[in-house]
Parts: C-alpha cells; structure tokens; sequence
C-alpha cells in the first residue's frame, strides 16, 4: 500500500469516527446499540478496515465498548456522567489557564494569539472539523504553557475523554461562533497578566460548552437531558 492509499484510508477513518461521534454524543445512536462492521462499512463505501480503526479510537475515548466475539457497542453515558465531566473539565482547565498565564514565555503567547486569529476563517466557514482540530490545538498549547508535565497529562486525558460532546456541542445554533470570541477573551485577561480573570472566563467558557450541548442534544431528540 503507497503513501496516497493509506492518507485516504486515514481520512475516511477519520470521517467514519466524526460520523459516529456526533450520533453518539448527540444521542441518536443510543447506549448499548450494536455497531455492526460491514453495515457501517457498506454506508460508507469502505472496507472494514478504516471502520475497524474508527472504532478503535471511540473505544479509546469511551465512546464505544468492544466486546470478545460480540463486537463494538455504544457505551452508557448518562447525562449526570456527563453533566459531571463537564464540571471537572472546567475547573481542571481553569487551572491550567491559570497557572499559564503567569508561566508562559512571550513565544507561546504569541503562537496561540496566531492560532486563535487563524481560526477565524474556519468559523466563517462553518468548518466544524478543521475548529475542532483548532479548538484541540489550542488548548493543548494552554496545557503545555503551564510548564506542569503532570497537569497537562491531566488536562489532556480529560479533554479527550469529552473530546465527543465537545466537538458536538459546535453545532448549536452559533456556537462556533461565541467559542471563538471566548477564546478571544480569555486571550485577552492572559495578555493583560490577569490569570483570575483569564481562569473564571475559562471556566465559563467550559460550562457554556456544556449548556450547548444539552441545547443540541435537546433542538435533535426533543430532551432536556443536561
């Protein structure tokens, strides 16, 4: 297999993943439905083996549960289980823009000023995929200007164990939108060396995420489950 067959077999793993996710996190694919192989393969036009890799990475995640010689079944995920991830995610990353506001060297500002301006174009575009690649970037780069090797391990462990809702939650209505103005604003109290200010905009930032999602999930399964 050349350089070119195994990208487009990562990029259709990649959308087969996207796919599920939303339906997972937004509830359409119910806890403990069976996910069968060749039927998601046959509606995707693919051979199992990008639908075998996407669902390894939602098992990664928690999203999905592979069971011997029963195959991969959407996880039970309760909305007070998430309602509570939500609320640690929040304080965890709260932290961690605190502690970099103080720690960051004027380099790693500067990138993720560049990053969060460059984001721009995705959020007028609507490109929810490349965002949530963004978001991710950017708050990694939060994590690691802590300069806490164990927090970042922490926050990132955290964040990818929400990386489904968070990535669902930017399609509620203009989302997208106030995420990147968010963003701005916590930018902002870092610039001017407020880590209080920067963490409490952090922490809303966080639960307004959390608020958008119960608002999707709700606008799509007529539930209020958050």
């Amino acid at each position: 297999m050349d350089g070119v067959e195994i990208e487009e077999r990562e990029l259709l793993s990649d959308r087969i993943r996207n796919a599920l996710t939303d339906a997972i996190a937004s509830g359409s694919l119910a806890a403990g439905t069976a996910l069968d192989e060749q039927d998601i393969a046959d509606r995707f036009g693919a051979s199992r083996t990008p639908v075998r890799e996407a669902l390894r990475q939602l098992a990664y995640n928690g999203l999905v549960e592979v069971r011997p010689r029963k195959g991969a079944v959407v996880t039970r995920m309760t909305p007070e289980r998430i309602a509570e991830m939500f609320e640690t995610t929040a304080e965890v990353e709260a932290m961690c823009t605190r502690l970099a506001t103080y720690r960051m060297t004027p380099l790693e500002r500067s990138q993720l000023m560049a990053l969060h301006e460059s984001s721009a174009a995705l959020v007028e575009a609507g490109d929810y995929d490349a965002y949530d690649a963004f978001n991710l970037a950017f708050h990694e780069g939060l994590y690691r200007a802590t300069h806490n090797g164990f927090l970042a391990e922490q926050a990132l462990g955290i964040r990818m164990r929400l990386s489904a809702f968070r990535r669902t939650q930017l399609r509620h209505g203009p989302r997208i939108h106030r995420s990147h103005a968010e963003h701005g604003d916590i930018l902002a109290a870092m610039a001017e060396g407020d880590g209080e200010a920067a963490a409490r905009r952090m922490r809303a930032h966080m639960l307004n995420a959390a608020n958008s999602l119960s608002g999707y999930i709700a606008d799509h399964l007529g539930i209020h489950s958050l």
